[in-house]
C-alpha cells in the first residue's frame, strides 16, 4: 500500500508542488492522475520513488517510511517501482532485448556490466516480458527501427523485467498517436489485471484515463481536487 500522510513539497524557489496531500493506494490499483500542466502530477508519482523529496508530512510505501531510506536500503527500495517516461529513455542503437536486460544491471557485477554478460535465466525472462506487450518479435530489432509505440512497449517490457509492485508513468503516451496511444493503455491495464501491479500514470488524455483506469485523481495547483473511481464519473 502507498499513503500520503499530509504530504507538501516545497521547491526552493518556492513553488507548492504538492499542498497537504493525503491519498490511500491499495496494492493491484490502476491510477490515472489528471491535471494541466504544473499542476503537481509530476511530483505526486516522483515522490513515490524518491526522485523527489518531500518536505512535509509522511509517505509509507508498503510500510516503510520512504523519507528515512538511505544508500542501499533506498536503492533496493526503488528496485520493486518501475519508472517510465514520455522519452522512452532506450538506447536507439542498442536492440531491444538488450534495452530490457539493461534492467538487470543494478543487482549485476561491474565486470559482467562493462562486458555486457547476461546469463541464460536474464534473457529468457527478458525475451518473457518482451511477450508480455506483443514485441517478441521486434526482440532483436534495434529500437531506432521501431515506431513510437514500440519503442514505448520496449520501456514498459524494461520495467517488468525487474518484477516490480509499482510502475510509475510519467505521460507514457502523450508523445503517441491515438491509435498506439490506446494501444500502449491497453498494454497497461492487462499487465495491471494479469499481475496485480500497482499503476500510477500521469495522462492528459481524459477519454483513455476513464476508459482504462479504476480510479482517477484530479491534482490542481498541488492540490488533490478529486479522488474517485472512473465508473461513477460522467461523461
Amino acid at each position: 500500500m502507498i499513503e500520503f500522510k499530509n504530504v507538501s513539497k516545497t521547491y526552493p524557489n518556492g513553488t507548492k508542488g504538492l499542498q497537504n496531500v493525503n491519498l490511500k493506494i491499495e496494492q493491484g490499483e490502476f491510477i490515472a492522475i489528471i491535471g494541466l500542466s504544473g499542476a503537481g502530477k509530476s511530483t505526486l508519482i516522483r515522490t513515490i520513488n524518491r526522485m523527489i523529496d518531500i518536505t512535509e508530512g509522511e509517505l509509507i510505501v508498503d510500510d516503510i517510511n520512504v523519507s528515512e531510506l538511505k544508500g542501499k536500503s533506498l536503492r533496493r527500495f526503488r528496485r520493486k517501482i518501475g519508472m517510465i517516461f514520455q522519452s522512452f529513455n532506450l538506447v536507439s542503437r542498442s536492440t531491444v532485448i538488450r534495452n530490457v536486460l539493461t534492467s538487470n544491471v543494478p543487482d549485476m557485477p561491474w565486470y559482467k556490466v562493462l562486458l555486457g554478460i547476461y546469463s541464460k535465466e536474464q534473457k529468457t525472462h527478458a525475451l518473457e516480458a518482451l511477450d508480455k506487450v506483443g514485441i517478441l518479435e521486434k526482440a532483436y530489432n534495434r529500437c531506432d527501427e521501431l515506431s513510437g509505440g514500440q519503442q514505448q512497449r520496449v520501456a514498459l517490457a524494461r520495467t517488468l523485467n525487474q518484477n516490480p509492485s509499482i510502475i510509475l508513468a510519467d505521460e507514457p503516451v502523450a508523445s503517441l498517436d491515438p491509435i498506439m496511444a490506446d494501444v500502449v493503455m491497453s498494454d497497461f491495464a492487462r499487465i495491471n489485471k494479469e499481475m496485480n501491479i500497482s499503476i500510477l500514470l500521469n495522462i492528459h488524455h481524459v477519454d483513455l484515463a476513464l476508459k482504462y483506469a479504476t480510479r482517477v485523481i484530479g491534482v490542481r495547483s498541488g492540490h488533490i481536487v478529486y479522488d474517485g473511481p472512473t465508473d461513477k464519473i460522467t461523461k
